[in-house]
């Protein structure tokens, strides 16, 4: 009977009954020994008000449902599935057990067109590895990717994945499959340029030092008591060290202006002392090449945001490269031109023999030479137009060049 009556305060009271008790009998003895009545009432009355505020406090929340929210009967999971992959850039398609199309999302629309619901994934993709690959995850169940590249209407290469996605039974489906094509042509590409330029620039430091070793043997054998051998051989090594010099230097130039490429410059330039500047160092080579360069300089001052050290080396770059490969007009002219509102042009001409078209838009790859021969003969390095474009991308300029064969070519540099 006493334990039923504790767990029943227990229930009604919490953990404060037993602190309810005692205060109970304090009051009672409080009015035997003389407590006038309604002090000892009042006592009660607040102290247990607080005993019962004090456990309600202490008592732990509630443990959270262990039970989730009832989801609609009628969800098609296929649906969700679709509409997630709606919102990726990557081109993806649900397959059945059949390989044929459920679903497509517009990424992939765009790379393959369209395939209506149901077709068959051979009807338009023919890449037999694709297709093997497909089979392989259909009977195994295990996720699988290759590499694929599409020539037609452009070279392209893809990360194509397969995996199987499970579904809740009784949707009329228990498993579908996506395939999704990443691409990875930027990618590719990036390698494949720094492969063509480790190439590269092995090759042009290992023409200069197999000269140089050369030459040292010649030196220690066979010339090593013939003093006009060796005058000769010393000044072809010195020209040898140089251009490798020269190589090294333009290799750096480039890593550090990739290092900051994202870096807009703050300062700003007046372009027509810089250009009178630029032709002023120059004029020693121009003159040895027997070329004249004239500048068209408007009266006013032209001020551009950039880096002026940078934009010396550009047009220095361009005005140099006019000289040396246009010296049969004799002549190279420098415009400067400004328009408000508009853009600031400094356009670089020679009247030398021209460029064939072909070769126009490779003129800023790291080491390519219309001539070989031509770009060695004049101590180039093949890089000096990479530098130009890399410095001009930093100052958010564009270069574009035209040239005709037999009149010259044009360098624009547009702010």
């Amino acid at each position: 009977m006493v334990s039923e009556w504790g767990t029943w305060l227990s229930r009604r009271f919490g953990g404060a009954w037993l602190l309810l008790l005692a205060l109970s009998l304090a009051a009672t003895l409080g009015v035997v020994a003389g407590v006038p009545l309604w002090q000892a009432a009042l006592g009660w009355f607040v102290l247990s008000g607080l005993a019962l505020v004090t456990d309600r406090s202490l008592e732990p929340d509630a443990p959270p449902s262990s039970q989730s929210p009832d989801l609609p009967e009628t969800i098609d999971p296929l649906a969700y599935v679709s509409a997630t992959l709606e919102a990726t850039d990557t081109a993806s398609l649900l397959l059945d057990r059949e390989a044929n199309v459920l679903f497509q999302n517009k990424a992939s629309d765009r790379v393959w067109g369209a395939l209506p619901v149901g077709v068959h994934l051979s009807a338009r993709l023919r890449s037999p590895a694709v297709l093997d690959m497909v089979r392989e995850t259909l009977s195994t169940g295990k996720p699988n990717q290759i590499e694929h590249a599409e020539r037609l209407p452009s070279q392209q290469v893809f990360l194509a994945r397969i995996a199987p996605i499970e579904i809740p039974s009784g949707q009329g489906l228990d498993r579908i499959y996506l395939l999704s094509f990443r691409d990875i042509s930027e990618l590719r590409r990036l390698d494949r340029m720094r492969s063509d330029f480790v190439a590269n620039a092995s090759h042009e430091l290992r023409t200069p030092l197999a000269s140089l070793r050369g030459f040292i043997e010649t030196l220690q054998g066979p010339a090593k008591s013939d003093p006009k051998a060796q005058e000769r051989f010393l000044a072809i090594m010195l020209d040898q060290a140089t251009r490798m010099s020269r190589l090294v230097d333009d290799l750096l130039s480039l890593s550090r202006l990739e290092l900051k490429a994202n870096l807009a410059p703050e300062g700003t330039v007046d372009l027509v002392p810089l250009l009178s500047h630029v032709r002023d160092s120059l004029v020693p080579l121009a003159e040895d090449l027997g070329v004249e360069i004239d500048l068209h300089l408007p009266p006013a001052p032209v001020e551009v945001t950039g880096d002026r050290d940078e934009l010396v080396q550009v047009f220095e770059n361009l005005i140099e490269n006019a000289c040396k490969y246009g010296q049969e007009g004799e002549r190279v002219d420098v415009y400067l031109t400004a328009s408000d509102p508009g853009p600031v042009e400094v356009t670089v001409q020679d009247h030398g023999p021209g460029i064939p078209l072909e070769h126009v838009p490779r003129l800023t790859e790291r080491f390519y030479r219309v001539s070989v021969t031509d770009s060695r003969s004049k101590k180039g390095t093949g890089l000096g137009l990479a530098i130009v474009k890399h410095i001009l991308t930093r100052h958010r300029a564009r270069l574009i060049v035209s040239s005709e064969v037999g009149k010259g070519s044009r360098f624009t540099v547009r702010f």
